[in-house]
């Protein structure tokens, strides 16, 4: 038997999970998609609340001190895993007020990035907050996980960072490339953006062949019923994106994400992670398999 992809929302426990699920709730409603609301907690050694582990100590002791600590480690995963079941029960509250019919949760131990890399087979969309516990820097962190993430799944990654508005006008950010013709033609057979406007842009470097390119994408979009606009402006590609972004009322971006290799993003930096940075709406990252 078959099992339908599901659209997976990962979570944590930060401000950030509700606007997660609230988005994950719509895209599930509007590809009539099972929905799944993920908690992975990172199991990584913690400094022990005890308040003395130095000294010279006799063998007793030293085991006395073993068996403290994997009691105590023991109480702490106890409390993780309740406090965690909570946290998930009042986001599939969320989730079914939204309308979802019967929402999962599942809470699992691991590193985030391995666990989502192993789900992505059954996965139709990734729902994730740009930001979450681990930031530091609200206005200039994009959360430590994010372009690992990406970068690890072959699978379109919803990234959220603001409170549910329900998208009314989307733009591609479109470079005429293998991942954003790809986007345009996931675009024109998902259900999740039917009915809504389509704008389609193209910055960055001059190129001859843009107007042939943009009227592909256009013809494309149009033969599946949408309504679509294109706009070719040369010029720096991120600047450009977030201008357009204000002037055009657009509150939903599909790009292409981390076309260069992390050694290279590590280096000079990365024009996805900028962008990211610079823009506030929810934006739909697509990677070459």
């Amino acid at each position: 038997m078959k099992t339908e992809k599901k659209v997976l929302a990962c979570v944590d426990q930060s401000q950030f999970a509700d606007y997660v699920a609230d988005f994950a709730a719509w895209t599930a409603l509007r590809m009539n998609a099972p929905l799944e609301l993920l908690h992975v907690i990172d199991r990584h050694p913690e400094t022990s609340r005890s308040k003395d582990h130095s000294g010279a100590i006799g063998i007793d002791a030293q085991a006395h001190l073993l068996e403290a600590l994997t009691e105590e480690d023991e109480s702490r995963s106890r409390e993780a895993r309740e406090n965690g079941r909570l946290f998930l029960n009042g986001l599939r509250q969320r989730a079914v007020a939204a309308g979802v019919e019967a929402p999962d949760v599942r809470q699992r131990y691991g590193h985030l990035e391995e666990t989502l890399t192993e789900q992505q087979q059954d996965v139709r969309l990734f729902v994730v907050g740009r930001r979450g516990e681990s930031t530091e820097h609200p206005e200039r962190d994009l959360g430590r996980h994010v372009e690992r993430i990406v970068r690890n799944l072959h699978r379109p990654v919803l990234t959220i960072t603001e409170e549910f508005t329900e998208p009314k006008r989307v733009m591609i950010a479109f470079d005429g490339g293998i991942v954003t013709r790809k986007g345009v033609k996931l675009v024109a057979k998902s259900p999740l953006f039917k009915g809504l406007p389509i704008h389609l842009l193209m910055s960055g470097k001059e190129r001859a062949d843009a107007a042939k390119q943009l009227k592909w994408a256009r013809k494309t979009l149009e033969a599946a019923g949408f309504e679509t606009t294109t706009a070719h402006i040369p010029g720096d590609a991120e600047a450009v994106i977030a201008k357009t972004i204000k002037d055009e009322s657009i509150d939903m971006l599909i790009m292409g994400a981390y076309s260069h290799s992390p050694l290279r993003s590590l280096l000079f930096g990365s024009k996805t992670s900028d962008l990211l940075r610079t823009t506030k709406i929810p934006t739909l990252l697509l990677r070459q398999r």
